[in-house]
């Protein structure tokens, strides 16, 4: 059976828009499950029991910003890690689509939501004829967010004939964490091309340049083609 996992994760909230929280970012991982990544899985493994780090789930902005497990250590411990979770995304056999809405744009998250629905139903009718090729599809989300949530199930049922809906675990799908790294990319890149990055992110990447040399621009090797 010809199956396709899709795996979701989101940065920013349905609030109102705030310096902080300038942009709803929407990332999709996109999985044929025929194409084998138990390779890249176990290297990830080794590399971040190397760094002293067993079933260890990756929070990719946590860990720039010194957060949580990651609040004592330094720079380059923290760059490390970050650069593992990268290059396990970039080497895995997968494709990715994101979804960015600037939340100044609505005047509700209402509007918001309408637009999230939207979107990715064009993006599903677009690609009508890749998605027809799978017998099964199942998408997993860890349920975060609740609107998101209800937007997926909505959208899915209405566009695919069949899938099925999981929630994940991160700690179980390391996919999961890189759609993570992807909307943290992606939240970057945004960033970089404003001149808003913060200090911890200066400090982890060093400079805009540096930053899309290094990351940005490999990861687009990755983007959803039809």
């Amino acid at each position: 059976m010809k199956t396709l996992s899709i795996f979701v994760d989101e940065s920013g909230d349905f609030g109102d828009y705030s310096k902080h929280s300038p942009y709803y970012i929407i990332a999709m991982i996109f999985h044929e499950q025929s194409k084998d990544i138990s390779s890249e899985i176990t290297r990830l493994n080794h590399e971040l029991f190397n760094l002293g780090y067993q079933n260890h789930v990756v929070h990719t902005e946590p860990l720039i910003r010194r957060e949580g497990d990651y609040q004592n250590l330094p720079p380059n411990e923290r760059r490390s890690i970050f650069t593992k979770l990268y290059y396990f995304t970039s080497k895995c056999d997968i494709q990715y689509q994101p979804f960015i809405f600037p939340k100044k744009e609505f005047e509700s998250s209402l509007k918001l939501a309408e637009r999230i629905s939207r979107e990715i139903s064009i993006f599903i009718k677009e690609n009508l004829t890749y998605f027809q090729k799978f017998e099964k599809i199942i998408l997993y989300y860890d349920n975060g967010q609740h609107e998101l949530s209800r937007i997926l199930n909505a959208v899915l049922s209405a566009e695919l004939a069949d899938y099925d809906i999981r929630k994940v675990l991160p700690r179980n799908y390391k996919l999961f964490q890189a759609a993570d790294l992807i909307c943290t990319l992606e939240l970057l890149r945004l960033k970089a091309e404003t001149s808003s990055l913060t200090r911890s992110e200066i400090l982890l990447f060093h400079s805009r340049r540096e930053l899309k040399k290094d990351f940005l621009k490999g990861i687009q090797k990755k983007l959803f083609k039809r």
